[in-house]
């Protein structure tokens, strides 16, 4: 029971590493409120659902002011919704660069600008962002989702200086997961995740699972001293 009686907020927490990350943490003991554009399609007594559309400030200071009012404390936050619409640079669309920014790095930052100041008043807490392997490496076809999570790296190494100065232990770090078997990986032709795997040390895909205990470690007092810091969970990948 790791994060037994902590109270978590995750977004886009309705499915792939959101739901996962939901369920272990729940397991550990923690209650976890995750958001999402959409319902959730699982339930667990310790896991509440909430819509939430993480580009909207006013709507994201009101759910978090709701939730502090209800459970006294948020003690961890993963920013994990996040989209993608891929195109060469040429033919992206000011739509689409604009519509994955402003999810992944705006959202980021609008749950963030509430909870981090929250945390140093109560004393502490973990803010975990996920990025990508992308995000550190870059990829053809994704201008705009590699600029949204390599800017989370620089935003989760700033918040982790800006919201310890005062000498509170609120710690802020990255997962920057490779290809993991989430719902939307499982539409990709066999031999392109065959390819996928290959570019890896260890030779397969990882599972939500892996990146959700990768969360939970960072989540608890288990990664005490860890911060500012960039984990890559991606096999071993050959870059």
């Amino acid at each position: 029971m790791r994060l037994k009686n902590k109270v978590a907020l995750i977004t886009g927490g309705a499915a792939g590493l959101g739901k996962a990350m939901a369920l272990r943490f729940a397991e550990e003991g923690a209650r976890v409120i995750a958001v999402d554009m959409k319902e959730l399609d699982y339930e667990e007594k310790n896991i509440e659902g909430k819509i939430l559309d993480v580009t909207d400030t006013d709507q994201c200071q009101t759910t978090v002011e709701a939730l502090i009012e209800s459970y006294g404390q948020i003690d961890i936050l993963v920013n994990n919704a996040g989209i993608t619409r891929d195109a060469m640079t040429k033919k992206m669309t000011d739509e689409a660069w604009d519509m994955v920014l402003n999810v992944n790095l705006k959202g980021v930052f609008n749950l963030t600008r509430y909870i981090g100041p929250h945390m140093e008043t109560i004393g502490g807490g973990s803010i975990i962002n996920i990025s990508s392997v992308v995000g550190e490496y870059g990829n053809i076809g994704q201008a705009n989702y590699a600029a949204s999570k390599a800017g989370i790296i620089g935003l989760s190494k700033t918040w982790a200086k800006e919201f310890a100065r005062k000498g509170v232990p609120v710690r802020v770090n990255t997962i920057a997961p490779g290809y993991i078997m989430t719902d939307i990986l499982k539409t990709v032709p066999q031999d392109l995740l065959d390819k996928f795997a290959s570019m890896t040390m260890l030779k397969r895909l990882g599972e939500p699972k892996e990146i959700a205990n990768t969360a939970l470690f960072l989540a608890s007092d288990e990664a005490s001293y860890i911060t500012g810091h960039t984990l890559s969970v991606n096999g071993g990948m050959r870059l």
